[in-house]
C-alpha cells in the first residue's frame, strides 16, 4: 500500500511548518493542535495573512517546484545497455572500439515543420517571462542559452508589465524597452544554433505583441501559449507598489486585491496589504480560431510557430496535437504536473494536472494514432521536472520518434543564478567553502572559462558569469548524455528508440507501453538459448 503522496498544510515553499512531530495525513494538521500554539502551519499563517499564503515566497527571490510524490515517474524506467553494435554512427564510419567512443556521440537535434532549427543539445529553457527572477537574470539566461546553442523561451506578459511600455493610439505596443533589451542581448551572442521564442497569451495578443516583434525586430518565430504544468490559470506576478498595480489594471490585467477600492488603499497605507497580484485571463481554444491565428501570424511574417500547453485533461491533450498537426506547428511542448515556477499557487502546483510521465504516455499514444491515419505529427517536446541527462534520455526514448527535446525550467535557471552569485561573492571576497575549494578567481572556479575566453576573446568581458554557469551545466548534460548513449550504442539522437528503456514495475509498463524489465528482449534471449 502506498502512503500519502503529499503532506498538506506545511511546506518550505510557503515558509510554513508543523509544530508537532505527528501530523494527520490527509489534512496536514498536527495530531495535537494546541490552543495557544505560536505557529507556523499554513492554517495558522492564513488566519492573519489570508490569500498571501497561497503563494510560494518571497516573490522575485525564489523559484518553487511541486514535491508531490506521484505513483509513477521516470525513475520507474531504466536505460538499456548493450555489449554489441553501434547505431547512428556517421556515414561511412565502421563501428568498432576505435570509432565507437563516447565523445563521438552526436547530441545535436533539430525541430520544425519545414524550416528546421538546430540545437547542440536536445534541451531548451522553460518560459522566462514577466517574473522578477526572469527579468533580473535575463542577461545570464539568454547569453548562456546563446553560447550553449540551445533555444530560449521568453515567456508571456513581458511587454504588458514593462514599466516603460508605450502604447499607440490604437492601444497596441508602440515601444517596449524591456522586450527590446531581451531580444538584442540574445541576438548579440546568437551562434547559429537554437532560437529565441517569445510567448503570446490573451493579453499579449490584445496588446499587439506579435505585430511589434514582426515589424521592429523581424523575428521569424513566435510561441502561442495555452498553459503550463505548474497551474491551470494564466501567468501571475506580484507587485509591491499600489500605483504600479493600478497601472497594470488599466492595461487590462486582473489585479487582486483591487487597488481602486478605498478599503484596499487604506489597508495598503496602513501596511496590512504589502503586495498585489497581477493575473492573466483564461484562454478559450477552438480548432478554427487556433488555425486562423496561426495563419494571421504567418501573414505578419513569422516563419515558425510553436505551441506550449499544460497538464490539462486528456481531451485538451488530444486537441493540442490534433490542432497542431492541422496548423503545421513547428514544435509542440507539453508541460506536465507538478512543474516549477517563479509564481504559482502552491496548492494548485501540488494538486492539479496530469503528471509528466502519464502525460507523455498519453501524447505518445495520440501521436501514434495520428501517424497511423497518415497525419503528420508535429515535432514534440516534454517538460515538467527534468534536471539531468538521464531524464532527457528516458523522455526521448519513451517518446521516440516524435519527441525531439526536453524543456527544462528550474534546471536551466539555477546555473544562471549560481554563476551570477559566484561573481558577486568573488567581488565581495565572500566565497562559500563549496566554491572556494576550487579557487578564488573566476578562471580557477569555472572549468570552461578559458575555453570560452579562447572562443570569444575580448567579447568575454561582456559574457556574465551566469551565462558561463549555464554553459558549464549544458556541457555536463552533453557529456553525461554522450556516456549514456554510448552505453546503449546509440551515436545520435535519432537512433534512440523505445526499446532502449525498460519499465521496472508492471504499472509503469501498463501506463507507458514500455516493456517490463522481465519481458524486454526476452524473445531474442530465448532464441539465443535455443540456438
Amino acid at each position: 500500500m502506498m502512503g500519502n503522496l503529499r503532506q498538506p498544510n506545511a511546506n518550505e515553499a510557503t515558509r510554513t511548518f508543523n509544530r508537532s512531530k505527528n501530523v494527520t495525513p490527509m489534512s496536514g494538521i498536527c495530531t495535537r493542535c494546541l490552543d495557544g500554539c505560536r505557529g507556523n502551519c499554513e492554517i495558522f499563517k492564513s488566519s492573519f495573512r489570508g490569500r498571501e499564503v497561497i503563494y510560494p515566497g518571497p516573490f522575485g527571490e525564489i523559484t518553487a517546484g511541486g514535491d508531490k510524490n506521484y505513483p509513477i515517474d521516470y525513475s520507474h524506467l531504466n536505460i538499456q545497455g548493450y555489449a554489441v553494435g553501434a547505431m547512428g554512427m556517421p556515414e561511412g564510419m565502421i563501428p568498432g572500439p576505435e570509432t565507437a567512443r563516447f565523445p563521438n556521440v552526436n547530441t545535436e537535434v533539430e525541430y520544425g515543420w519545414r524550416r528546421k532549427v538546430k540545437m547542440k543539445l536536445p534541451i531548451f529553457t522553460g518560459a522566462l517571462g514577466s517574473t522578477d527572477i526572469a527579468r533580473n537574470n535575463w542577461e545570464h539566461f539568454t547569453i548562456g542559452a546563446a553560447i550553449s546553442g540551445i533555444t530560449i523561451v521568453c515567456g508571456e506578459n513581458v511587454c504588458g508589465v514593462d514599466p516603460e511600455l508605450k502604447l499607440g493610439c490604437d492601444g497596441l505596443v508602440k515601444e517596449s524597452p524591456e522586450m527590446d533589451r531581451r531580444i538584442e542581448l540574445y541576438n548579440k551572442f546568437y551562434d547559429g544554433y537554437g532560437e529565441m521564442l517569445v510567448q503570446m497569451n490573451v493579453e499579449d495578443t490584445k496588446l499587439g505583441v506579435a505585430e511589434y516583434l514582426a515589424s521592429k525586430h523581424n523575428m521569424e518565430s513566435i510561441e502561442l501559449k495555452w498553459g503550463q504544468g505548474a497551474k491551470c490559470i494564466g501567468g501571475e506576478i506580484k507587485v509591491a507598489d499600489i500605483d504600479r498595480a493600478m497601472e497594470l489594471k488599466r492595461r487590462g490585467y486582473i489585479v487582486t486585491p483591487d487597488p481602486e477600492l478605498h478599503s484596499v488603499q487604506e489597508a495598503f497605507r496602513m501596511g496590512a496589504i504589502k503586495e498585489f497580484e497581477r493575473h492573466s485571463r483564461l484562454g478559450f481554444v477552438t480548432e478554427e480560431g487556433f488555425c486562423e491565428e496561426c495563419e494571421r501570424l504567418r501573414d505578419l511574417g513569422f516563419k515558425r510557430i510553436t505551441l506550449k500547453t499544460g497538464a490539462y485533461s486528456m481531451a485538451e491533450t488530444a486537441m493540442a496535437i490534433k490542432y497542431s498537426s492541422e496548423a503545421r506547428i513547428d514544435l509542440l511542448t507539453y508541460d506536465g504536473a507538478p512543474g516549477g515556477t517563479g509564481m504559482s499557487p502552491w496548492p494548485m502546483m501540488e494538486e492539479w494536472g496530469v503528471p509528466t510521465f502519464y502525460l507523455q504516455s498519453q501524447v505518445y499514444e495520440f501521436a501514434q494514432k495520428l501517424s497511423d491515419r497518415g497525419k503528420k505529427v508535429p515535432d514534440l517536446a516534454m517538460a515538467g521536472g527534468f534536471s539531468s541527462e538521464d531524464g532527457v534520455y528516458k523522455a526521448l526514448a519513451m517518446g521516440s520518434p516524435y519527441f525531439k527535446a526536453v524543456c527544462m525550467g528550474r534546471g536551466l535557471m539555477i546555473p544562471g543564478m549560481v554563476g551570477k552569485n559566484i561573481g558577486k561573492w568573488i567581488e565581495e571576497k565572500d566565497l562559500p567553502k563549496t566554491v572556494s575549494e576550487f579557487g578564488s578567481t573566476k578562471e580557477e572556479i569555472f572549468v570552461h572559462y578559458e575555453e570560452l575566453k579562447e572562443k570569444y576573446g575580448e567579447e568575454m568581458k561582456n559574457i556574465p558569469l551566469g551565462a558561463v554557469g549555464i554553459y558549464s551545466y549544458t556541457e555536463r548534460i552533453k557529456v553525461g548524455l554522450q556516456q549514456l548513449m554510448a552505453g546503449s550504442r546509440r551515436f545520435n539522437i535519432h537512433a534512440i528508440s523505445r526499446k532502449d528503456v525498460m519499465a521496472l514495475t508492471e504499472e509503469a509498463s501498463k501506463v507507458s507501453g514500455i516493456a517490463y524489465v522481465m519481458d524486454a528482449y526476452r524473445d531474442i534471449a530465448e532464441e539465443i538459448l535455443e540456438s
